[in-house]
């Protein structure tokens, strides 16, 4: 009974380090692949999102909401710069990356945009925004057996991914449909 107190006490002592590499999420992404519903899964996405957007590092975390407050109202280029900051900053944090790779996206540099996704990738495997991303892309580039995998592979980390399973769906049809 001992060991028992004193494993709870070391989980509670484990500093939050915030971004990929922060402990919880290993937890949350076995809550999310057991997730019965969407609603069940919707606040664990939120908060996996919540824990991917920050550093630790105060001047990061202020670039990074900056950037998203430069999405929020279109400034893709102040976005991009703000984003661009926070990878320099920080190369090991994927959500930079990550977001970067969305305003490349919304800006049609879908190559810049395949980078920043494979960096992101590279430090969190089981990002299921930016296995999305990639998706979305290959959709553009009218790719649809690359999509259709990148699609199945979020969903494989996030059996709720609102979208995912209706482009997986069509993706499907339109795939068998040309006997590829």
């Amino acid at each position: 009974m001992h060991w028992l107190a004193t494993a709870a006490t070391l989980v509670f002592v484990v500093p939050v380090q915030g971004a990929q590499n922060d402990p919880r999420l290993e937890t949350l992404f076995a809550e999310l692949a057991n997730a019965e519903t969407p609603e069940d899964a919707a606040p664990i996405e939120q908060t996996i999102w919540k824990i991917w957007l920050l550093s630790g590092n105060g001047a990061v975390d202020a670039n990074m909401l900056r950037g998203l407050q430069a999405l929020e109202v279109s400034d893709n280029e102040a976005a991009l710069e703000h984003f661009t900051r926070v990878i320099e900053a920080l190369p090991d944090f994927a959500e930079g990356w990550n977001k970067r790779a969305t305003v490349n996206y919304l800006l049609g540099r879908f190559d810049a945009s395949v980078i920043d996704i494979q960096k992101t990738l590279t430090l969190e495997p089981r990002h299921f925004g930016a296995l999305s991303g990639m998706a979305l892309i290959n959709l553009s580039l009218d790719r649809e057996r690359e999509a259709l995998k990148a699609f199945e592979a979020a969903m494989r980390v996030h059996p709720y991914l609102p979208g995912a399973e209706t482009h997986i769906r069509e993706l499907r049809e339109k795939i068998r449909g040309k006997g590829i």
